[in-house]
């Protein structure tokens, strides 16, 4: 459990550039008991989306959004390697994101858990081209294509992508999962797109992808978001304060 005045306590400092304030809070807290994989799923997951809402709200600026996705990154980076491991399932996922610093700390953060998780990762980064992208595909072949924090501009030419994909038909087990950016404000825009399902956090995204993969090709269904839901995550508080205990 992360309480609300841990999450306060370390988006202050965080706001502020302070790291080795930040630090702290993160060793405070682990020492406390709080597994690493719980620091990551209820702190720093939920912290990197209240700072992405106070950049698009202008309640921050772009420097104060940068120091603090760094810190975000470098903590991230320091706690990798702490993450329990799971048996090897035999699965592999790749994962792309928009270009930015925010959304790769999230297709950074999702990797890590999916590798705790015992799949076979490959993390993409920003800035591919869809041609990029296909080509990697086509010798990869991985069993999810993992798009993270794509912006409203990029949403036209991820359609592509997966018409293409569908098109071509050379992986019919392929699974496509769209996480993070526009696809967590705008409802139903995933189903739009073609893609297979949509994941709000890096804990669901994994939770879908262990699910899906259980089930044979011809069972699987599209994990379908409410509105309410997307409403819900849509009107997050603005304080820390406000923060809710879990994720």
């Amino acid at each position: 459990m992360v309480s609300e005045e841990i999450l306060a306590r370390y988006l202050e400092p965080l706001l502020r550039g302070d790291r080795r304030a930040c630090q702290a809070v993160i060793e405070e807290t682990l020492q406390s008991g709080v597994p690493t994989n719980s620091v990551y799923i209820n702190m720093i997951w939920p912290i990197m989306v209240e700072v992405e809402r106070l950049l698009r709200a202008d309640k921050i600026t772009v420097t104060q959004e940068h120091l603090a996705t760094r810190i975000n990154r470098t903590i991230v980076d320091q706690l990798q390697n702490k993450l329990p491991r799971k048996p090897i399932r035999g699965k592999k996922v790749a994962i792309s994101c928009a270009r930015g610093e925010l959304q790769e700390l999230g297709a950074q953060m999702m990797a890590d858990l999916f590798e705790s998780d015992g799949w076979e990762v490959r993390l993409l980064g920003g800035g591919l081209t869809n041609d990029d992208i296909f080509a990697f595909i086509n010798k990869y072949a991985p069993d999810i294509l993992l798009i993270y924090g794509a912006t409203p501009k990029q949403a036209p030419d991820l359609r592509r992508l997966i018409d293409t994909i569908r098109g071509v038909n050379a992986w019919p087990q392929m699974r496509i999962m769209v996480s993070g950016g526009v696809f967590n404000r705008a409802d139903g825009l995933w189903e739009e797109i073609g893609a297979d399902s949509f994941a709000a956090t890096a804990l669901e995204a994994v939770q879908i992808a262990s699910s899906d993969n259980q089930r044979a090709p011809q069972e699987r269904r599209i994990i379908k978001r409410h509105k309410k839901g997307a409403q819900r995550r849509n009107e997050a508080p603005a304080q820390a304060k406000e923060f809710p205990s879990s994720v």
